[in-house]
């Protein structure tokens, strides 16, 4: 069996191993997301068991994280899902559809996710400026993005060494605050459940269904070595197991830090809080120990900034190597080889997306991506197992198909939890892609508008 032909371009450097990987996905799943969250999933449900959603969004994440394990392992190119869905629905058929919607949608989440951890990082900042205006928060934000634009301008070994680096001091912050709950722990107030807590009911399942929703943006982001398999190291090994030890890694961090802050620091006091963990050290140490917390969380939400910018300026690079998006995006730097063109455009369109509030921001976030990717990548791994046994599989998920089945009932729960707004957006922005891809495709002559069929590409020589 032959493996698939996706490495998109030669001028990439695979300098990445399962080190920066690893650290590169956990970096864009810790940013901002667990220092804000807490209390917003704690008020979702009204107390300290809306911790559930952390464990219902570690076994979705872990699921849906087996599904871009075996696609990633598969085709290892810049560009992930890009790749995945045209390969899965026919190159010159469906699979032009597919992978131009999924290029239409990161136009709009790419800068929707780095924003999210921007606006974060500068409401965060507030610890230090209590005074600081809306409009002070939105130019801080947008700033920042154009700040880590300029940090990843360089070639991709030096961003491995950085990435590291800032992976060093998050697991640091977190490992500060985990320990610190547990010297101080106490059990009755994490199981001070207010009545009724786990009464069976559609509040319940609701408000189960909104936690996990945050739950599953602070998870988001194991998927990101992906986005440029093309410059991985031994790709149909280090992408599997990189996407499984951060969301193992992560989960058991998050459960952990977020069970000892309510064994400090009441429920009820917790969730009005806008710097749950600055509050929670300072009770602890003092206020000096508060503010080199609000540090060190600043400076994971930047590492989380440059790992989601890093992904998703990869993609529309693939696409446009390909013909399929517009040509300077495949443009690299005359030296250090990396998709300089793609990395400006989104950094420039984040700063812009960060006058939306974070809400907002979230629930777009993952309704667009469920509607438009997810569903559709759940889908691709079946249809390629059943159509094309000559791509071979270097990683097989355990158990198939139940992780693929899991992973689509969570998907639709989240999205059914979200809010008929949200989902008619999403389904609005999917409505509109299509008829995007009509008029290009009608103006090219392409599917389904070619006057004959063309070949299908094939994946091996």
């Amino acid at each position: 069996m032959a493996r698939a032909e996706t490495s998109a371009h030669p001028g990439l450097i695979r300098g990445i191993g399962l080190l920066q990987a690893t650290s590169t996905n956990m970096l864009n799943m810790i940013g901002i997301g667990p220092f804000i969250t807490l209390p917003i999933m704690i008020a979702t449900m009204g107390g300290p068991h809306a911790l559930i959603g952390w464990i219902v969004g570690a076994l979705i994440s872990l699921c849906d994280g087996l599904v871009w394990a075996e696609l990633g392992a598969a085709m290892p190119g810049s560009g992930g899902p890009y790749l995945y869905l045209q390969q899965a629905y026919g190159p010159n058929r469906w699979g032009r559809l597919m992978s131009f919607l999924y290029i239409w949608q990161t136009i709009f989440i790419a800068p929707l996710s780095i924003a999210s951890g921007a606006v974060g990082f500068a409401l965060y900042t507030k610890y230090f400026w209590p005074t600081m205006t809306a409009w002070e928060t939105k130019l801080l934000a947008a700033g920042l993005c154009l700040f880590v634009t300029a940090l990843l301008y360089r070639d991709i070994r030096s961003v491995g060494r950085v990435s590291v680096a800032l992976w060093i001091v998050v697991m640091l912050t977190v490992g500060w605050v985990v320990i610190s709950g547990l010297r101080h722990f106490e059990w009755r107030l994490v199981l001070d459940l207010p009545p009724e807590a786990f009464r069976l009911s559609r509040e319940f399942l609701m408000g189960l269904g909104g936690a996990t929703l945050i739950a599953m943006y602070s998870y988001g982001g194991y998927f990101n070595v992906c986005l440029f398999g093309g410059e991985v190291k031994d790709p149909g090994s280090t992408i599997p197991r990189s996407i499984i030890l951060a969301i193992l890694a992560v989960a058991a961090l998050y459960i952990t830090m977020s069970v000892t802050i309510l064994g400090v620091i009441p429920w009820r006091e917790a969730m009005r809080s806008s710097s749950i963990v600055s509050d929670f050290i300072a009770r602890l140490y003092g206020p000096w120990a508060g503010s080199l917390v609000t540090g060190l969380i600043l400076w994971a939400s930047l590492g989380s900034i440059f790992a989601i910018l890093l992904g998703y300026s990869r993609v529309p690079y693939a696409a446009a190597v390909e013909g399929r998006f517009f040509a300077p995006f495949a443009r690299l730097h005359p030296t250090k080889r990396f998709p300089a063109f793609s990395l400006v455009m989104v950094g420039l369109l984040s700063a812009a997306a960060c006058w939306f509030t974070l809400d907002a921001i979230i629930k777009a976030l993952l309704v667009i991506q469920i509607v438009i990717q997810y569903i559709a990548q759940i889908a691709a791994v079946v249809m390629l197992r059943h159509f094309r046994p000559d791509i071979a599989r270097p990683f097989r998920m355990w158990l198939y198909p139940v992780p693929v089945l899991i992973a689509f009932l969570g998907w639709m729960y989240i999205l059914v939890s979200s809010g008929l707004p949200f989902i008619l957006a999403g389904l609005g922005l999917l409505v509109l892609g299509t008829g995007a891809y009509l008029w290009r495709a009608y103006r090219k002559r392409e599917w389904p508008f070619a006057s004959k069929p063309a070949e299908e590409v094939s994946l091996h020589p």
